[in-house]
């Protein structure tokens, strides 16, 4: 056994560069709580929040174009734009919506009830879920609600009777039927068809209904539009209990003109500077403890703040790439997204792929069509050389599936087939995962029956 030197380079990542890799990858959040932690812990860092091009960037991104659209809460803020008068704060305030049980309780106080009946009514009321639904059963409520079951039946017949309606319901078939009699107590077509064929509507069996029912099959069909017009989901609508979580996006795009231009989110972080008392301080106590201390602290502080700018500049140089390579999608939408790996952009940013993809983790982009996360940009080829993204194949399959004959739609095999000679080369079991992630159901349930 022989022992030798040999000499050889090693890459050792120092704590301040792993320091500034943490920071690269942290979201908008998390690195406003780092800097709150940081100036606490670093007497020579102190953070003002932004207040010069606030408003400005806020004017910005409340003017985005995708508020433009039908979505209608959005809508409803962008003609509120530089209104006055009463009702020009209304729907931007944080408790103007209103809950499904606040809703209810109003309708209650215009009500003259036994106080016994009112309170088992508002007890419902607070037993109902998200959709406005009662999915307890009614055994179980009564005994938490200290009665016995008829007693609640009667605040139950109560409460199917408020708006909206439907509210109350304890099954889909139920909910349906109380909204089908509300509008019309004489549609018995519509009525039976809710209460026992449900799963024949689901399903498009038309001309099944027709002869169960022994009814006039356009009669059946009519029936069926008007059912399918209701909201099986009455309370949706409302407010839920909970404050909802908002995203706030990292990087903002809008169409300027010609072209799409691309912001960061910087005013929800403070601006960091050095202290000029410490600073000074540094320049003139002549301690060596004090100097060597104050030293340590500066330079641990230009360190931040200079990691934090490179965040920002890689952010925006990834996300200006992002918006370079898949244009189509941000001027097309969905369906539109072509293959782009992390190596793509890294090559045009300069840097490597794993400081993209910290770059992108747990960030979010905010265009027209609404709020994504980064990742969702990058997909991979179908296929190999120039094969489309999934984004394009699903839309492919949407437009196929649309013109299919709804009397023989096509299977699975056949889709495959047809994407095949569109350029699309997918397998079977492909093409049915792309079809439950768009919702679509299978040969049975898009068969029409006449």
């Amino acid at each position: 056994m022989e022992l030798g030197m040999v000499q050889k380079q090693v890459q050792t990542l120092s704590p301040l560069m792993m320091q500034s890799m943490e920071i690269l990858q942290m979201g908008t959040q998390e690195l406003r709580e780092y800097v709150e932690k940081a100036v606490q812990e670093n007497p020579v860092l102190e953070a003002e929040e932004r207040t010069g091009g606030g408003e400005e960037f806020r004017e910005l991104s409340r003017k985005l174009e995708w508020l433009e659209s039908t979505d209608r809460q959005n809508g409803f803020y962008y003609r509120q734009d530089g209104e006055d008068g009463p009702l020009a704060e209304y729907g931007v305030s944080e408790n103007w919506e209103e809950t499904l049980y606040g809703y209810l309780s109003a309708q209650l106080e215009g009500m003259e009830l036994p106080e016994e009946q009112k309170r088992l009514v508002v007890f419902l009321a607070e037993s109902l879920n998200g959709s406005g639904w009662l999915d307890e059963p009614l055994a179980g409520l009564a005994q938490a609600a200290g009665c016995d079951e008829e007693a609640l039946l009667s605040a139950l017949t109560v409460l199917q009777g408020l708006e909206p309606p439907g509210v109350g319901a304890r099954s889909l078939s139920e909910c349906l039927c109380l909204q089908l009699l509300r509008r019309d107590p004489e549609d018995r077509l519509a009525v039976q068809i809710a209460q026992s064929h449900l799963e024949a509507l689901a399903r498009s069996q038309y001309g099944l209904i027709a002869k169960k029912l022994g009814a006039d099959l356009g009669e059946v069909r009519r029936a069926c539009g008007r059912i399918r017009a209701l909201n099986p989901r009455p309370g949706a609508g409302f407010a839920g209990r909970e404050a909802p979580a908002y995203i706030r996006p990292d990087v903002v795009v809008v169409w300027e003109h010609d072209h799409f231009e691309v912001h960061t989110d910087d005013q929800s972080l403070p601006s960091l500077s050095l202290s000029g008392y410490y600073s000074r301080m540094l320049r003139e106590c002549r301690e060596a403890e004090v100097q060597d201390y104050l030293s340590d602290k500066i330079r641990q502080a230009k360190w931040v703040i200079r990691s934090i700018e490179q965040r920002r500049s890689t952010l925006l140089e990834c996300a200006r790439c992002i918006v370079e390579l898949q244009e189509a999608f941000f001027r097309k939408g969905p369906g539109h997204l072509v293959p782009m790996s992390l190596a793509d952009v890294a090559q045009r940013v300069g840097v490597h792929e794993s400081t993209v993809s910290r770059a992108i983790r747990e960030k979010y982009l905010q265009c027209r069509q609404g709020v994504y996360p980064m990742g969702a940009f990058f997909s991979r080829r179908l296929g190999e050389g120039d094969g489309p993204s999934p984004d394009e194949a699903k839309a492919l399959l949407r437009r196929l599936i649309a013109e299919e004959d709804p009397c023989a739609p096509l299977s699975d095999q056949k889709l495959c087939g047809r994407l095949a000679e569109e350029g699309c080369p997918i397998s079977r079991r492909t093409v049915a995962k792309y079809r439950e992630e768009l919702g679509i159901p299978s040969t049975t349930g898009r068969k029409r029956y006449e």
